[in-house]
């Protein structure tokens, strides 16, 4: 019967690792009564595994994986240092130039006899995915991920599970173990499985003597003291993998292959070769093409005129396909169909950004040169197997998409925002600035406009929050949507610009229109870039400037970045009220810092100071929007600002988000709060009839019935309410 591989990778140096590593083969050694193999595959450090077991011999992993005989029982013995419990011991080389030289695929010839040698190989893999390792994980039966508790440890543990993970390797395969576990210290095995998202198989006690000493010594903890908490754990794993028999029911589990190869080597050569000739046939078609047809003529803004083109192109690229020598590439009828698509597709369409571009889970686009294309679902980027036939094609695309909107991009002008018909925002960058070539990045509207509803099913708010915030802008309070790139601060100001009234005069400002606002009374200006001359530039600035002049109810910027900053700021203070805009910024403090900044960009001679009184008088809220490590978006603070105290800015944080850990799916796991602070704008709204349940303020449940207003807390800051009593609303002043 074939034997079991174990690979013990570490997130980083300093977790005991190589020492743990050593007593598990010790351990394992005792446990079976038979021998077990003991590797040394941590290239990063050289001898540590000699030092810890005091074994060391005349060949190295270096010389096994040179090794061109058949590997048996009796060919391996000149390798191995028998210990005299049965542990079988080969080390990495001392010197570090040898280590980096390793013939991976040679060990992978060697690991493939081994399992037939030992019923047991234990390997010290290292904290890195080098080449040897994944030929060591390939393998393998089983990983142990070896974590103390420490959030350095602990978070490049979840790095290194999300790496294994994304190459492909099951969750099941993947263990943890807590070493140098301490009762009573606050990062728990608990923590531990939810901050890397998989549960703690076992956790190893510290025991500083024991391992001192038996470092001191050269000898494994296990021989020198079997008695010590530290041996003991390791024996409770060992046990513990035995009393489940956890390695015969991974025995069958499907593993990935040659996940260390470089697409052109080995088994891959044959699907590489076709690849690289799938790619020469639509290069020489796609040129033929153009030799033979003129589709820089073809009338876009025509329906009719583009489905003649489309059959006409489809004919004639079908034709060029027959003179072809395409035996062995095009073998079926849907190997032709897919050729002749993505031919079409480069030459009249996006290429191969178009099925992406239908798939509505998909949310957003990145290109990176013709060879590499990535794109986000679900939160989660991945890597897609189709690209560009070769950069022209890229910029090709890149000035089918810039045409129709009046824009241009050159080598004068490298970069430059777009829009796709369907409103979807583009940002190209190319060569000289752009050193893999053209680079593409398309933000995908949903194909249909998303409510609060949506908001509210999605878990990005609840429902007291949005009618809050509903309350807010009918109230015409000035929001600043706070956020990083891709959080989903343009997906919140469309939201809540649904909540403006319908019989307001709403004017909008954008470098590329994104903003889809419901109603009917609305004007929407963009940005444009100067012409080939330098001149006829309109920027944000001016767009604001321009806007004062057009009897806007509400002015709403799609993101300051710059002067404009001061002049939406003028214009929230001065008769203007319930405008928007939003800033990128990680928290609502961060972001007054933010504005701050931007309103110096417009080289007026502010002080400091007279800048926070000019953001304090203008802006009533602050919204956080933050994207999570799951990809997940949400509200995470829904902020007052209550004025100036000496020369600060006060903020009151009304609705937050609080993360409390992360399940085994990786989904963070959190809840909404309500502070039980209430705005000082809702007592103006409920003198002008506005009816505003208080208890959307309060995270407890409603009582059954009134409560009696409770007498103001002693420390209780003025115009703000006292917190509220359990299960009681906050009262009124």
């Amino acid at each position: 019967m074939a034997g079991y591989i174990i690979t013990v990778l570490g997130g980083k140096g300093g977790v005991g690792k190589s020492q743990f590593s050593a007593n598990f083969a010790f351990a394992y050694a005792e446990a079976t009564k038979s021998k077990i193999g003991l590797f040394d595959f941590d290239q990063s450090a050289s001898g540590d595994l000699n030092l810890i077991t005091g074994m060391k011999g005349a060949k190295t992993i270096k010389d096994l994986a040179e090794y061109a005989g058949a590997i048996d029982p009796k060919t391996i013995l000149p390798f191995m240092v028998v210990h005299p419990s049965g542990v079988n011991y080969i080390g990495m080389p001392i010197d570090p130039m040898a280590t980096k030289n390793i013939d991976a695929e040679g060990m992978g010839k060697t690991l493939k006899a081994i399992v037939n040698l030992y019923p047991i190989t234990i390997i010290d893999g290292g904290s890195e995915l080098t080449p040897l390792t994944l030929k060591a994980l390939e393998f393998s039966t089983l990983i142990l991920l070896i974590v103390t508790p420490d959030i350095i440890a602990v978070n490049q543990t979840k790095r290194l599970y999300s790496d294994l993970t994304t190459l492909l390797f099951p969750k099941d395969m993947i263990q943890v173990i807590l070493n140098q576990a301490q009762a009573g210290h606050p990062v728990t095995p608990d923590v531990v499985s939810k901050t890397v998202g998989k549960p703690v198989l076992a956790s190893v006690p510290r025991d500083d003597q024991a391992c001192v000493q038996a470092l001191s010594s050269s000898k494994p903890v296990y021989v020198l003291a079997k008695a010590s908490a530290f041996a003991k754990g390791v024996t409770d794993v060992v046990s513990n993998l035995m009393q489940k028999n956890l390695l015969k029911a991974l025995e069958k589990i499907t593993r990935p292959e040659n996940v260390g190869k470089k697409p052109s080597e080995g088994p891959g050569d044959d699907a590489d070769a076709k690849r690289r000739m799938w790619k020469d046939l639509k290069t020489r078609i796609h040129k033929a093409l153009v030799e033979e047809m003129d589709l820089k003529k073809a009338d876009d803004t025509d329906p009719k005129a583009k489905i003649i083109l489309k059959e006409q192109t489809k004919k004639q690229v079908v034709e060029l396909l027959g003179k072809e020598d395409t035996k062995g590439l095009l073998n079926t009828r849907e190997d032709m169909n897919q050729v002749v698509k993505e031919i079409l597709d480069e030459a009249l369409g996006l290429g191969p950004l178009e099925d992406l571009l239908r798939d509505k889970e998909c949310s957003e686009i990145m290109v990176v040169g013709p060879d590499k294309i990535f794109y986000e679902k679900k939160g989660k980027i991945r890597k897609s197997e189709i690209v560009f036939t070769n950069n022209r094609q890229v910029l090709n695309v890149i000035e089918r998409i810039v045409a129709p909107i009046g824009r241009r991009i050159d080598e004068k002008t490298p970069y430059v925002d777009a829009r796709l018909s369907d409103g979807s925002r583009v940002h190209a960058i190319i060569p000289p600035c752009a050193l893999n070539g053209g680079v593409i990045t398309i933000r995908k509207f949903p194909e249909n406009r998303l409510t609060w509803k949506d908001l509210v099913k999605f878990g990005s708010m609840t429902q007291n929050m949005a009618d809050f915030l509903r309350v807010a802008v009918e109230a015409h309070r000035n929001i600043i949507i706070s956020g990083g790139t891709g959080s989903g601060k343009t997906t919140l100001i469309n939201v809540l610009g649904g909540f403006i009234q319908a019989d307001e005069r709403i004017i909008t400002c954008e470098d590329a229109a994104e903003l889809d606002f419901p109603q009917d009374h609305i004007v929407r200006l963009e940005t444009r870039p100067p012409s080939l001359e330098g001149e006829g530039e309109v920027d944000m600035r001016c767009l604001v400037k321009q806007t004062l002049r057009m009897r806007p109810t509400r002015i709403v910027v799609g993101e300051c970045r710059g002067g404009e900053t001061l002049d939406m700021l003028q214009a929230m203070g001065t008769g203007h009220d319930g405008s928007m805009t939003t800033v990128h910024s990680n928290n609502p403090r961060e972001c007054i810092g933010r504005v701050e900044t931007l309103v110096q960009y417009s080289g007026v001679g502010l002080s400091p100071k007279a800048i926070r009184e000019l953001i304090a008088n203008a802006v009533h809220m602050i919204i956080q929007q933050s994207r999570l490590d799951d990809g997940s978006r949400r509200v995470t603070f829904v902020t007052e600002i209550g004025g100036m105290q000496g020369e600060v800015v006060t903020l009151q944080d009304i609705f937050l988000y609080r993360q409390t850990g992360i399940n085994k799916e990786g989904k963070i796991i959190g809840e909404f709060q309500a502070t039980g602070f209430i705005p000082k704008f809702i007592e103006m709204l409920e003198r002008k009839g506005y009816n505003i349940p208080r208890g959307i303020f309060s995270s407890a449940p409603p009582p059954p019935a009134p409560a009696a207003a409770a007498a103001p807390a002693a420390n209780a800051k003025p115009g703000q309410a006292p917190p509220p009593k359990p299960g009681q609303p906050p009262p009124k002043k």
